[in-house]
């Protein structure tokens, strides 16, 4: 007997053939796209930003060629709450967030599950390039894609009534389907960066929501080497962007190490000084197998994995890498795998 399933529908080509996919094995399937913005723009700018009035037309044009019903929730309230408002407000304490995650977190798999399981679905379907089998979560097939990362932070209620459809195929072989099943998005470009930033410009967007505050910029030895407009306009391994009066003696790039909100004082040095091996983390949710073998963390979305081990302290996690990592962030999420398969996320607090 087929479920009831809710397939979000973001107007992209993955989302489009997730739902189609469903509806084709036999499932009761209905798409609904989220507007998360008040105000959306008419069309998107090359593939910068969704949520556009092109986005939701697209997506109501896959869903007719599916052939299944349609709908259009309006999330931009919570949204603004729980993602845009979240990313300013930990950018303001020093820390550096990812909104993808905290949106697949709080909207997709919590506003939108809650509701959708009010209204008698059993699942919701994303495009997310990523496998699960059982209720466990792990990587996709195509590494380049691979979205488990950002899905990470879900618990294994939500997962179990979660369905991605696309678990087994590459981003190829999902543009072929489309083409074949007459899609208009098959060839449409794929969303990239902050959504709600559509120019790129993260500095400017917290500029106009924090606004200019000067303070100084420090090397290691505490001199002044140059000045700023904000702290919250960088992050920790940033090297662009510095504006830094006095370059390096050894006429070496530098990079910020670390950055104070108290005191708005941002402090560069090195590549060699934001090694780390040792990382703190809170708030950790464990979602995958018991048993742990060939242990490793992901620190970054897309970013490098670590061979590492882990032991749960005071309600949150210490992770000891094998190898030095640079760049490592608070703010961030280390998500642990074993192989292929997620067994756990947690926030990062700090990294030594």
């Amino acid at each position: 007997m087929g479920l009831r399933v809710l397939a979000a529908m973001s107007g992209g080509v993955d989302s489009a053939v997730a739902a189609a996919r469903i509806a084709e094995a036999g499932h009761d399937v209905t798409g609904v796209h989220l507007a998360l913005s008040a105000n959306p723009q008419s069309h998107r700018t090359g593939a910068r930003g969704c949520c556009t009035i092109e986005d939701s037309r697209d997506a109501r044009r896959a869903a007719d060629v599916i052939g299944i019903p349609f709908y259009i929730w309006d999330m931009a309230e919570r949204f603004q709450r729980d993602v845009v408002e979240d990313f300013v407000s930990e950018y303001a304490a020093g820390r550096t967030p990812n909104p993808c995650l905290r949106c697949n977190e709080k909207i997709k798999f919590a506003a939108v599950l809650d509701r959708a399981l009010a209204l008698g679905f059993d699942a919701v379907a994303t495009g997310h390039h990523a496998k699960l089998v059982d209720g466990v979560l792990s990587r996709s097939p195509d590494q380049g894609k691979d979205q488990s990362y950002v899905l990470g932070v879900l618990t294994r209620e939500q997962l179990s009534h979660a369905i991605f459809p696309l678990g087994d195929s590459t981003k190829a072989q999902v543009r072929e389907e489309a083409a074949r099943r007459g899609l208009t998005v098959a060839d449409k470009p794929d969303s990239h960066d902050i959504c709600f930033i559509a120019d790129g410009d993260t500095r400017g967007f917290l500029a106009q929501r924090l606004g200019a505050a000067e303070g100084p910029i420090l090397d290691q030895s505490g001199e002044v080497v140059g000045s700023h407009q904000g702290a919250h306009g960088f992050t920790v391994g940033q090297r662009k962007g510095l504006h830094i009066d006095r370059p390096a003696a050894d006429g070496r790039p530098r990079y910020v190490l670390s950055i104070e909100p108290v005191s708005n004082t941002v402090t560069v040095g090195p590549r060699s000084a934001l090694e780390v091996t040792s990382i703190t983390c809170g708030s950790p949710v464990w979602n995958g197998p018991a048993t742990v073998e060939d242990l490793t963390v992901q620190l970054r979305a897309h970013g490098e994995v670590y061979g590492c081990r882990f032991a749960e302290i005071d309600g949150g996690v210490r992770i000891d890498l094998d190898r030095p990592a640079t760049g490592v962030a608070a703010g961030q999420a280390a998500v642990l795998y074993s192989g292929d398969t997620v067994i756990g996320s947690a926030t990062i607090v700090a990294a030594s």
